[in-house]
């Protein structure tokens, strides 16, 4: 794929991450997790504000009541943009203090899929979780760093990365949420880490990857079908908007370069955006409400 990301935001995120479209602005979020901060913007870059947070902040979500939902150190919290405060919502981990959380994803039902990591980068503390809006349920565990999560456009497959690993992991979801049958998908072999994911209407998995200057796309198979190479390192997550899901944006990351690298790399950190040939899967709403009858 012959395509050119241009960056809209120069930001200098130490660790930019949780990209994700929210077409009730329509806006663009964000995180810096190192930075402690969120961040928003149009889809064009302009029309730019962020927030500090009380931790680090892994990822944000949109909520079917209107809001924010995010996750810091001990947990998932709603973020209230008007007045930049963070209330908790649910507990999670708030017992093991080396870890933090990482990525999430919302499913078509509204489910929150994310995973949590050893802050070093060290002890495979780390696990994957789902949130149905009223508990949190482990779902794998033995991870360093998790990373990902995405389903494919049926729903019935998920998909996780083992980050230090090199590994994409792909899953069976049973219409409970539960999950079976983990194998490999596919095996970066090709330089980088794979990091955030998202999948396209084609039902095509794209991995940024951490590291290698890049994002991927394999089919449904696991085959290598393209990339898109950044004038920068470490590309941490994508998502596909726009009004026809066309539109992609990724965010990168500063950390982990030396002073000379970061010099040679003066876009490092900064938010991206290119033009896909195929749409995404659109960003749904966590569920917090019941639905009415």
């Amino acid at each position: 794929m012959s395509i050119q990301p241009t960056c809209i935001w120069e930001i200098q995120a130490a660790l930019g991450e949780g990209v994700l479209w929210d077409a009730r602005g329509p806006w663009v979020w964000f995180v810096d997790i190192k930075g402690r901060r969120i961040a928003r913007c149009a889809p064009d870059g302009g029309d730019r504000r962020t927030w500090p947070a009380p931790g680090q902040p892994s990822f944000i979500v949109p909520a079917d009541d209107g809001g924010m939902v995010c996750a810091l150190e001990d947990g998932l919290y709603r973020f209230l943009p008007d007045s930049g405060e963070f209330v908790a919502l649910a507990k999670v981990e708030a017992d093991i203090e080396d870890n933090r959380f990482n990525d999430g994803h919302v499913d078509a039902g509204g489910v929150l899929w994310f995973g949590s990591m050893h802050d070093a980068e060290a002890q495979p503390s780390g696990a994957l979780y789902r949130f149905d809006g009223a508990a949190v349920r482990t779902m794998d565990d033995g991870y360093v760093i998790t990373n990902g999560p995405a389903l494919g456009p049926d729903g019935r497959t998920l998909y996780h990365t083992d980050t230090l690993d090199k590994r994409v992991y792909a899953f069976d979801v049973a219409a409970d949420g539960s999950l079976s049958g983990k194998r490999t998908f596919v095996e970066i072999a090709d330089g980088g880490y794979p990091d955030g994911m998202a999948v396209d209407a084609d039902g095509h998995l794209w991995v940024a990857t951490f590291g290698g200057w890049r994002i991927d796309r394999f089919d449904p198979a696991g085959r290598k079908v393209g990339e898109v190479r950044f004038p920068c390192a470490n590309v941490t997550k994508l998502a596909f908007g726009g009004p026809d899901l066309r539109t992609v944006y990724a965010t990168t990351a500063r950390k982990g370069l030396s002073p000379d690298e970061q010099a040679a790399q003066p876009l490092a950190g900064g938010l991206f955006t290119f033009r896909a040939d195929v749409p995404g899967l659109p960003q749904h709403a966590l569920r917090l409400q019941e639905p009415t009858a």
